[in-house]
């Protein structure tokens, strides 16, 4: 007789691989949004396959739901995703996580004019787009937008944070 553990194994970052954040702004009702794009670039230790189970994992542990819904973190105050910008940077910060980016002056602007930025952080690995190097607006476009992409990823609206008073 055999028998499978129902013990969940536990949360290692090293599964997710090389996590990237990029930073764009775009146009929006209401103005210009600024987006957030999470992935993962599917090195981590069980491949591409193991990265994005682990970043699904990752998700669900802080209560996001990979899928085309919205979380609105603006009306729910305990939700346990940050936004920090200051000095250029923007740093996204959960449990078992920490990332930061360099975002431009136009992202920023967008940031204090909505108090939030989009987070769209995909479960779908996208190993071409690698820290360092530049990545055009067309293949951003092109993953971003896919449908792959944007039916498995996180979509969150995330209060930014201000070490200003």
């Amino acid at each position: 007789m055999t028998t499978t553990s129902s013990a969940t194994r536990p949360f290692r970052a090293a599964d997710l691989g090389t996590l990237v954040v990029l930073a764009w702004s775009g146009e929006a009702p209401g103005g210009d949004m600024p987006y957030l794009l999470a992935y993962s670039l599917g090195d981590g230790e069980s491949g591409p396959q193991g990265s994005a189970a682990a970043v699904e994992a990752l998700l669900r542990a802080n209560g996001l739901h990979p899928g085309d819904q919205l979380v609105d973190g603006t009306q729910r105050p305990g939700l346990p995703v940050t936004l920090l910008a200051e000095a250029g940077q923007a740093v996204v910060t959960m449990p078992y996580l920490n990332a930061q980016c360099s975002v431009p002056p136009q992202w920023l602007a967008a940031l204090r004019a909505r108090g939030h930025a989009y987070l769209l952080f995909a479960t779908r690995p996208w190993p071409e787009a690698a820290p360092g190097r530049p990545v055009e607006p067309e293949r951003l476009a092109a993953f971003a937008g896919a449908e792959e992409t944007l039916t498995t990823a996180a979509h969150v609206l995330v209060p930014a944070l201000s070490l200003r008073g």
